[in-house]
């Protein structure tokens, strides 16, 4: 392959010469460590590094030309290609480099603030009951063909996602199901790439301190729906009860499963039964379609992640009854309203909620189990968005019997400075509250304070099984220090 064939509709700020154009090359790179011979090093302009301090290391490494949106060194004298934005570049150059898997693959996009990681285990659930052979990428792991990988981010950069989608086309794989972040649709990490279904689950207060503005937070979003840099999706399944996924703008080609409770939804659930064994309902569009729904997850939320779910597999043509087998078999996520059992006359739940609005849904997804108290511990994370720290506590305080308030992933910032912004919301409510900022002190004092009847919920970290402090990040898993508390009390299951 030439350069020529790698860059072919790349947005280069001048024609490439007829010496370069025909430049051979191998790949493509973006890490100057990773970079070999024969391969196109792109520089990316980022928040603590610029990539073109890297590019004399990634050409001494055998990189056959550079492309860059800023213009080369003084003194620089490979090959240097300017483009107008270097993410969208590598993406249409990969996308070329693995033969255009996409087109080849059904690809689902989930995008919103919450649910989109249960969605997508939901929906790959349901195609791996039709027999699909898929893939999953997310914010937990990536799955390829069965096979598990580390998820370094919730949406990979491009060149690690066309690999994905080519591996899994040559594994047989003919589905993939992927949560879309906000800062991946903004950056150009999935520009080009053609989805078959696009999903839309909410948009709540979350990133600002990255998008600055609810706005452009929301405008982050539409990219997946307008199809940045590739025709829009064939079909778009939108959260009708939501304002944000109400004001989207589609294509006339697309094809729209609205779903929800509300009136303005045409696939809704009706006869909802929840408990703490799981949710029983029916998904009916008016009188044309019954579809009975047993799961094992639990709560209101969930109602809406399942509806999503239904939604995608009948965008694909899946059975009714093969959907409702694969919404039965997702036993459960990581870290989502996951339960801790010892054996304790009272619950222990552990869940990601790591926003106001995530944080208020768990917290009546565990009041409507008529529990005799709700106990949450709860932080908020470094180095985010400050502003939803003091929403984050009026929505604990609001709907909890007691809140332990202690350290998430501090991160660079004084722990003791995060915890004083949440408590501006804390303070709005009369409710019993203990400050303990050591976060294994903070479950001890909630599992010791819980009696019979009880919900501890353990929120903000989820799945995550470190915590990032100012100097070092340290293993710590909710999960297992809960485990750890409730055995050194005396139960066992």
């Amino acid at each position: 392959m030439n350069l020529a064939e790698l860059l072919a509709g790349a947005p280069l700020t001048q024609p490439l010469g007829p010496e370069l154009a025909s430049l051979a090359v191998t790949g493509c790179a973006y890490d100057s460590r990773k970079v070999e011979p024969g391969e196109v090093f792109f520089a990316f302009p980022g928040a603590r590094a610029d990539g073109r301090e890297f590019a004399r290391e990634a050409v001494e490494k055998g990189a056959a030309a550079v492309v860059s949106e800023s213009p080369a060194p003084e003194g620089f004298e490979a090959p240097w290609i300017q483009v107008t934005h270097g993410r969208q570049a590598l993406a249409l150059a990969a996308r070329r480099l693995f033969g255009r898997p996409d087109e080849h693959i059904g690809l689902t996009g989930i995008t919103g603030t919450n649910g989109k990681t249960t969605t997508s285990y939901l929906v790959d659930s349901i195609l791996r009951a039709a027999g699909k052979t898929t893939a999953l990428i997310g914010t937990i792991e990536y799955r390829l063909a069965g096979e598990v990988l580390p998820a370094p981010n919730t949406t990979p950069e491009s060149l690690e996602l066309l690999r994905l989608l080519d591996q899994l086309r040559a594994a047989g794989g003919s589905h993939a199901t992927m949560e879309v972040s906000s800062h991946a649709l903004a950056l150009g990490r999935v520009y080009g790439l053609q989805f078959h279904t696009a999903v839309f689950t909410n948009l709540t207060r979350d990133h600002l301190d990255f998008h600055l503005t609810m706005e452009s937070y929301f405008g982050a979003k539409r990219h997946l729906f307008e199809g940045a840099g590739s025709p829009p999706p064939r079909f778009a399944v939108i959260n009708a009860d939501d304002p944000y996924g109400r004001r989207l703008k589609l294509a006339k080609e697309t094809e729209v499963f609205w779903y929800g409770l509300g009136p303005e939804s045409i696939y809704k659930a009706k006869h909802i039964q929840s408990t703490f064994d799981g949710l029983r309902f029916d998904v009916r569009v008016g009188k044309k379609l019954k579809m009975p729904i047993e799961s094992p997850l639990i709560g209101r939320i969930n109602v809406y992640n399942i509806l999503a779910a239904c939604c995608v597999g009948l965008s694909y043509g899946i059975a009714t009854e093969t959907i409702a087998e694969g919404v039965r078999n997702c036993a459960g996520v990581p870290g989502r309203y996951e339960r801790v059992d010892e054996g304790q006359p009272f619950a222990v739940v552990v869940d990601y909620s790591h926003t106001d609005d995530a944080l208020q849904n768990v917290i009546q997804v565990s009041r409507a189990l008529s529990p005799r108290r709700i106990i949450t511990v709860f932080g908020c994370g470094g180095d985010r968005d400050r502003t939803k720290r003091p929403l984050m506590g009026q929505a604990a305080a609001e709907g909890s019997d007691m809140v332990i308030l202690t350290s998430d992933n501090p991160r660079s910032e004084d722990p003791l400075q995060i915890m004083n912004d949440v408590m501006v919301g804390l303070r709005r409510f009369d409710v019993p509250l203990v400050v303990e900022p050591d976060r294994a002190a903070a479950i001890r004092r909630a599992i010791e304070a819980a009696a019979p009847g009880d919900i501890v919920i353990l929120a903000g970290k989820g799945h995550e099984t470190y915590q990032i402090l100012k100097d070092r990040t340290i293993h710590f898993d909710d999960r297992e220090m809960a485990r750890e508390v409730l055995r050194g009390f005396g139960y066992r299951k």
